[in-house]
């Protein structure tokens, strides 16, 4: 076990200190945690010996379930409206599709059983939403005609049905009695009925006021999304159906403190993503995977290049689409974390397969990201499908909490120019809004005929500032030899890139000046641009 901790914590690390490199480099982050995992494996640096299926499979599940979780949750229902139904039938139609076009080719050209080639079909039919989120939003792709909603939308939606194909063509495989229609209805009906009903029971408790604590309704939700997964499954329903319709309910009301859930989810599935990808890079077998590569190369050349511009072509063709929004979308049809995933799940239900199903499912991801994925933005240029003007962030319904109002507070004393004047009069900027004012014990809410007067406390909002790529914040604390202390602050010489925005002096908070003198005690709040280093 002490083993075991030691290689997760450190992998984590290893992951969370290169994501910002990782994220400049023009490849798919996703790929650096496999390769990761690959040196770490048995033909890798370190040769540990790892073939735990049934681990990976737990896992890869567990963590399946919050990224489907907050892919539903992160859907912003406004944003997608215009493209829902081509979301709809790419997710529902376009996977059963998709999985009927590579198991014709796997039957007629690598001369496989129809039953495998089902199997092959089914597991790698889904748009993987972990790899399509990734893409978007680390490359910032804002696409036009809502085509980063579709695929946002589709990408999320799409797994659910990929898993019930998986589920009948292992029974057909290993030649247990099912009868199909029945299991597809039972699947989707009870997926969709635990969905609904826990997401609008969580809402309800939520909306109650019920807890006090943040940290308890965070909490609450989290058992909530392994629960709107687990007890549909236990009935023989389809749990991750379950958990991203519970996830997009929950995501779509105003629950109280959302602003906490955003950040705490989007850890839980960045981490879940790094995790994933890192244990498949581990599982594998290097040595193994020549024996597969030309099958997968040639199902990955078909898919990507034949099965999905086809689908989405026809599918498409009553919406009217322009060529560029069908050339995207084909394109962006990557396999990853859920195919693999349900690889693994057919191998430990004892699917017998000519060729090694988790091999050849882990080449077709890794060709599909690092091919598809990498190539991506440079695709939706040539197709003048990238919207300069746009935010993919608005395509997320954490974007508002993203975009979060701050308040502050200004005094007026006796000597401040907005004595006398009205709120009406003051050449405020238009993002810029008085929202309250305290005097004299009374809370008012003012009008722009508001008369300003000594002694007003003025509440304030304005948006917050969210560049944090650009621009970071650090404390310098003045101690006696301090090179600074004792002088102005126009006497610093400090870097054009550099400013000391606050004084922190003896409790109290002063905006600083050029004439300001700089005193010993005093902690300096410094503003940077990323490109510049702090004189200490």
């Amino acid at each position: 076990m002490d083993h075991v901790l030691l290689l997760v914590g450190a992998v984590i690390l290893i992951c969370i200190l290169m994501n910002r490199w990782v994220e400049k480099l023009p490849i798919p982050s996703l790929l650096v945690f496999i390769a990761l995992g690959m040196c770490f494996g048995e033909n890798g640096l370190l040769h540990i010996q790892f073939n735990d299926y049934g681990v990976v499979n737990t896992i890869c599940s567990v963590s399946l379930i919050f990224i489907m979780f907050y892919g539903g949750f992160g859907t912003n229902l406004s944003a997608a409206r215009p493209v829902a139904a081509q979301s709809v039938v790419l997710s529902t139609l376009g996977v059963a599709c998709t999985a009927g076009g590579v198991a014709v080719f796997a039957h007629l050209a690598l001369n496989l059983p129809w039953a495998e080639s089902l199997l092959i079909g089914s597991v790698i039919s889904s748009t993987d939403a972990a790899s399509v989120f990734n893409i978007l939003r680390t490359k910032k792709l804002a696409l036009k005609e809502h085509t980063d909603s579709l695929l946002e939308v589709e990408s999320g939606s799409n797994d659910p049905i990929s898993y019930m194909l998986t589920s009948v063509a292992v029974g057909v495989l290993t030649g247990q009695e099912i009868f199909i229609p029945l299991l597809l209805l039972q699947q989707i009906a009870l997926g969709v009925a635990g969905g609904l009903l826990l997401g609008r029971l969580a809402a309800w408790i939520l909306g109650r006021g019920t807890f006090q604590s943040d940290q308890n309704q965070t909490i609450f939700i989290f058992a909530m999304a392994i629960t709107a997964y687990a007890l549909p499954s236990i009935l023989g329903g389809n749990g991750y159906l379950s958990v991203y319709l519970c996830g997009i309910w929950l995501g779509r009301g105003n629950l109280p403190q959302k602003h906490i859930l955003v950040p705490f989810f989007d850890v839980i599935t960045h981490i879940s993503q790094m995790l994933i990808f890192f244990l498949l890079g581990l599982l594998v077998t290097p040595s193994e995977l020549p024996a597969v590569l030309l099958p997968a190369l040639a199902i990955t050349v078909f898919l990507t290049l034949i099965a999905r511009p086809v689908v989405v072509g026809l599918l498409l063709l009553p919406f009217r689409p322009s060529l560029g929004q069908v050339g995207v979308v084909s394109w962006a049809g990557l396999r990853g974390v859920a195919s693999i995933v349900f690889a693994i799940m057919a191998v430990l239900e004892g699917a017998s397969t000519h060729y090694h199903l988790f091999n050849l499912v882990f080449c077709i991801v890794l060709l599909s990201i690092s091919i598809q994925g990498t190539l991506l933005p440079w695709v939706s240029a040539r197709l003048s499908m990238i919207d300069h003007a746009g935010d993919v962030g608005k395509t997320f319904n954490d974007y508002q909490e993203e975009s979060s109002i701050d308040f502050v507070k200004i005094h007026l004393d006796s000597s401040h120019p907005w004595i006398g004047q009205t709120l009406k009069d003051l050449l405020l900027p238009s993002d810029l809004l008085v929202v309250m004012i305290a005097r004299g014990g009374q809370n008012i809410v003012p009008q722009g005929n508001t008369l300003l007067l000594p002694g007003d406390l003025l509440v304030v909002a304005a948006r917050e500032f969210e560049d944090r790529e650009q621009l970071s914040l650090q404390e310098v604390v003045v101690n006696r030899g301090h090179r600074w202390r004792g002088k102005q602050l126009r006497e610093l010489n400090l870097p054009g890139h550099t400013l000391i925005i606050l004084i922190k002096r003896g409790g109290g908070t002063i905006i600083p000046s050029g004439d300001t003198v700089i005193l010993s005690g005093d902690l300096l709040v410094i503003a940077q641009s990323k490109s510049a280093v702090p004189e200490r």
